[in-house]
């Protein structure tokens, strides 16, 4: 300032925001600012470019300054202050702009809690499970998780199919088969009648005992009912020693087993069928009750509808060491007379060519399992279980039908 004038050149000042120029000019366009990092919290609209800066103004010559006259630095100053005011003040909003397009960002769907489980898919679980296999611990634990499965199917297994195959009662007498049941059978609502005495609720006559126990001297517990025996074998057709050891047979499980009801009238009629009582094979009963000579049926070989069964006793009572026979005025097969044989003459001996002792053993065998021989599907049941034919029970049915209409005559 030499002769009392400002002559200092006013530049503008530099604008708020970042050019993009590439030579750093003081005029370049705006920018706008860079994209939050959080998008959802922006306004969404559009960014616009920044408006240009105005152009600079040109200084003003310091010879329009001295030929100005009465003008002072005073009158200047509002003018230029007010430029550069408009040119210096900055842009208050900045809208967000996307890089290339401009359009809008897409604003970002929040689930709630969509991170905190994240259950995985079956081809991880499968890796999983492949990789810790290779593990010591995995090698371990999968051979005796296999394991115990296989035990467990094994054990299932055993316990369907082995009672279904081992645990059926095998068929006391010989030719059981599974031949179709008859369309001529009596209603299952049917049981033989009794026949007439003993009763099933007699209790046992002077001098008869049960079997175990010492006998009356001089005969066997059945003598007491030989005149029983005598008159009712007369009506009905039966041996009076048969019709002893029948009767003898009801009286002692009335004692022992009331609650099976046991009639005289079936163990008779499965005597007929099975062996005409003890005269099958031209054999006679003698006078204690023996079946001479003994009753042995066909080999249980499996041929013509029996049951194959090899040698159990080596041959002791059914006189074969290579297949069973049936044995006896009942046809017990000898495994069965092993289990349920009985010593109903008090000789000290269980003998199944004795009817004495065969007639109570097939009673005892009748009863066993809780049956109650007045109920029809018992009695039924229990005939099946000593023979497993319809056939077979049908005619048993028929017999003691007779017999105990018979008795009654």
């Amino acid at each position: 300032m030499a002769d009392g004038e400002e002559r200092t050149t006013l530049r503008p000042l530099r604008p708020a925001t970042p050019r993009t120029d590439s030579g750093g000019g003081p005029d370049g366009p705006a920018t706008g600012l860079p994209r939050p990092r959080r998008p959802w919290l922006s306004s969404g609209k559009p960014a616009d470019d920044a408006a240009p800066d105005p152009p600079p103004t040109d200084p003003v010559p310091a010879e329009a300054i001295d030929n100005a006259a009465g003008t002072t630095s005073d009158a200047t100053t509002p003018d230029r202050t007010d430029a550069t005011a408009a040119e210096s003040t900055p842009k208050t909003t900045v809208e967000e702009s996307t890089p290339e397009s401009g359009a809008p960002a897409a604003r970002r769907r929040r689930v709630r809690f969509g991170h905190a489980v994240r259950l995985p898919g079956p081809r991880a679980a499968a890796r999983a499970t492949r990789a810790w296999s290779r593990r010591p611990s995995g090698r371990l634990t999968l051979p005796g998780v296999f394991l115990l499965v296989l035990v467990a199917a094994t054990a299932t297994a055993g316990a369907l199919l082995v009672p279904a195959t081992l645990g059926a009662p095998r068929p006391v007498a010989v030719d059981a088969t599974a031949d179709p049941l008859p369309s001529d059978l009596p209603p299952s609502g049917q049981v033989p009648p009794p026949g007439q005495f003993p009763p099933p609720t007699a209790t046992l006559p002077p001098g008869v005992t049960p079997p175990g126990t010492a006998g009356p001297a001089g005969g066997r517990p059945s003598d007491a009912l030989a005149g029983w025996a005598r008159d009712t074998g007369a009506k009905v057709g039966i041996d009076p020693i048969a019709m002893q050891a029948y009767g003898y047979a009801e009286l002692v499980l009335a004692e022992t087993d009331r609650a099976c009801g046991l009639s005289w009238t079936t163990l008779a009629a499965i005597g007929l069928v099975e062996s005409r009582h003890g005269q099958a094979n031209n054999a006679q009963l003698g006078a204690d009750g023996r079946a001479v000579p003994e009753i042995i049926g066909l080999p249980l070989d499996g041929q013509g509808n029996r049951m194959r069964i090899a040698d159990t006793d080596r041959g002791e009572l059914d006189r074969d060491t290579t297949y069973d026979r049936a044995i006896g005025p009942m046809q017990f097969i000898p495994t069965t007379w092993e289990e349920i044989g009985a010593d109903a003459d008090n000789d000290g001996r269980k003998d199944p060519h004795n009817i004495h002792d065969a007639a109570l053993a097939a009673g005892m065998y009748l009863c066993k399992g809780g049956r109650n021989l007045t109920i029809p599907g018992d009695w039924w049941n229990a005939i099946l279980s000593y023979n497993d034919v319809r056939r077979y029970a049908q005619d048993v049915f028929d017999a003691a039908n007779r017999y105990g209409q018979a008795s009654r005559t």
